[in-house]
């Protein structure tokens, strides 16, 4: 089962819970978008060998239906699992990517409102999750105060935020993607910039990520333990290790599986580019998978 399919399951509802629920039938949805979604991730398939079509895939689209189980539980080991799968991070490389791009050829504030379009484009291609959901209205009310000319204030734009989403949806006051995406972004809005300092020994290609990461941990490490049981004291210095492959995935990943669905050729030979950054991806997890 994938994004877009259609379900249809039978059971009792006590208590606002499913009973006994039961499997009758799953469908491919038809949604002109959601076949978008399937065919990329068909081609990343036909081009890469796993894990790395799946890491493609993950990365670019937050598709996680394909990814092999044992890579799966070995990215949960390894405290590296959100970079797989939908998360605020890709909108934030999304956002970044768009307006660098459409800054070269438009004026800002349409190259603005483009950007936020892409950005709720690339929110829906990748699933309606809390913590996409919560970059793009961040995203989405920054890029507004810099088009009227107000500056952003990033606390009041993260409250409004919270606001705003549990007003669309209460519920989600319960979903742990919701709470991890708002601790995270919380942790790192406190910490990021004083563990910064503290790196100046670290190589530039390596602080971001490592402080990035150290930054965030503050905040979910206690809510990861208290969930899942499980917290990888390494996650830090992996998650380093890994981050700076990421731009270059997801650009690779989105500009070579668009082209290959035209220019099959031409997509296959810029996604080949992408296998040196997933293969040292999928080495660091085997290294510090124990």
């Amino acid at each position: 089962m994938g994004y877009g399919d259609v379900i249809s399951v039978k059971g009792q509802v006590k208590k606002k819970e499913l009973i006994k629920p039961e499997l009758i039938s799953v469908s491919s949805g038809n949604n002109l978008l959601f076949g978008f979604r399937k065919r990329l991730i068909d081609f990343y398939r036909e081009t890469l060998p796993e894990p790395h079509a799946s890491l493609v895939a993950g990365i670019t689209l937050g598709s996680k239906s394909e990814i092999p189980e044992k890579f799966w539980q070995d990215l949960k080991k390894t405290g590296v699992i959100h970079v797989v799968v939908a998360s605020g991070m890709n909108v934030t490389f999304v956002a970044g990517f768009l307006i660098s791009f459409l800054t070269v050829f438009l004026s800002r504030k349409k190259a603005l409102v483009l950007a936020v379009l892409g950005i709720w484009l690339y929110v829906a291609l990748s699933g309606f999750e809390a913590p996409l959901i919560r970059a793009a209205v961040m995203a989405t009310l920054a890029f507004w105060a810099q088009g009227v000319g107000r500056l952003s204030f990033s606390w009041r734009v993260l409250f409004l935020t919270v606001l705003i989403m549990l007003i669309f949806n209460p519920s989600w006051t319960g979903d742990i993607g919701f709470i991890l995406s708002f601790v995270a972004t919380t942790s790192l809005m406190l910490f990021q910039t004083k563990i910064n300092n503290y790196l100046k020994i670290v190589p530039n290609f390596l602080k971001e990520g490592f402080s990035t990461s150290i930054a965030a941990q503050i905040g979910v490490a206690p809510i990861l333990f208290v969930s899942f049981g499980q917290f990888n004291i390494l996650s830090p210095v992996i998650n380093a290790l890994v981050l700076w492959t990421i731009p270059g995935i997801m650009i690779l990943g989105g500009v070579g599986g668009i082209l290959g669905l035209i220019f099959p050729f031409l997509g296959k030979l810029i996604l080949y580019l992408s296998y040196p950054l997933t293969w040292w991806f999928t080495k660091i997890i085997s290294i510090f998978n124990f």
